[in-house]
C-alpha cells in the first residue's frame, strides 16, 4: 500500500472540485468574507513555478468608479473581439462573457516586473512565467470552487490600458481580471458549452504515443 496515497474520501474530493469548477458569469454580490479570501489566495501562492521565481501579483480592485473604468474597457474589447469573429458576431454577442457588476470581489493578476533576471527554466522558454501564474490563478479557482465560490477569468482587455489604471511598474504584464464571489448555483456544464459555443474535446484523440496525438478512426469518419 502506498503510504503517501491519500484517503479515498480525499481523493474523491480532489476530483470532484476539478470536475464541478466552472468559470461562472452570474454572481450574488453579498461580500467574501476577509478570511476566506485569505484562504483563497493562499492556496493561488503556493501554486509551483519554474525556477521558484513566483511571478504573479495580485490586485484587489474595490474602489467602484475604478471597477467601473475597467468593465468599460472590457465592454470596449468585447465589441472589438466581436468584430473580429466574421461570422460568429452575432452569436458572440450573445454570450454573457463577465459579470463584474455583480461580483463581490474584482482581482486582477498580473506578472511582475522584473522577470527577465529569471533564466532557471525560461533561457529556451521565456512564456514559463505565464504558466506559472496560470497555475496560480487555476490553484486560486479549484480552492473557490471548494469554499463554495464562484469564479470568472476575464480576458477581454488591453494589457497596457489596465496596466495604466493599476499603476503598474514597467514590465509588469496584467493576464486576468478575475470575478469571484457567491452565487446561487454553479452550472452544471461549462457555460460555453450550455450555450452551443463549443465542446469539451476528446481525450482520446489528445493522447499521442511517441508521437504527435493522431485524431481516431471515429473522429476521421464523422468530420
Amino acid at each position: 500500500m502506498d503510504t503517501h496515497r491519500y484517503s479515498a474520501s480525499d481523493i474523491d474530493a480532489v476530483y470532484r472540485v476539478i470536475a464541478q469548477r466552472r468559470d461562472m458569469r452570474h454572481f450574488r454580490p453579498d461580500p467574501v468574507a476577509p478570511e476566506m479570501l485569505q484562504r483563497v489566495l493562499a492556496a493561488a501562492h503556493c501554486a509551483p513555478s519554474v525556477g521558484y521565481m513566483q511571478p504573479w501579483r495580485f490586485i484587489r480592485v474595490l474602489d467602484r468608479a475604478l471597477r467601473a473604468a475597467i468593465r468599460d474597457d472590457v465592454e470596449a474589447e468585447r465589441l472589438r473581439t466581436a468584430e473580429a469573429m466574421g461570422e460568429r458576431h452575432d452569436e458572440f454577442m450573445q454570450l454573457k462573457v463577465e459579470g463584474m457588476d455583480q461580483c463581490a470581489e474584482l482581482l486582477v493578476v498580473a506578472l511582475t516586473d522584473g522577470r527577465a533576471r529569471h533564466v532557471f527554466g525560461r533561457r529556451t522558454m521565456p512564456e514559463m512565467d505565464l504558466a506559472s501564474a496560470a497555475c496560480a490563478i487555476q490553484n486560486l479557482w479549484l480552492a473557490a470552487r471548494a469554499e463554495g465560490l464562484g469564479m470568472g477569468w476575464v480576458s477581454l482587455f488591453e494589457p497596457e490600458v489596465l496596466a495604466r489604471r493599476l499603476d503598474m511598474p514597467a514590465g509588469a504584464a496584467p493576464i486576468a481580471i478575475l470575478c469571484l464571489g457567491h452565487v446561487d448555483a454553479f452550472y452544471d456544464r461549462p457555460m460555453l458549452a450550455e450555450q452551443g459555443w463549443a465542446e469539451r474535446l476528446s481525450l482520446t484523440d489528445l493522447i499521442g504515443v511517441d508521437s504527435w496525438p493522431r485524431a481516431s478512426d471515429d473522429t476521421k469518419r464523422s468530420s
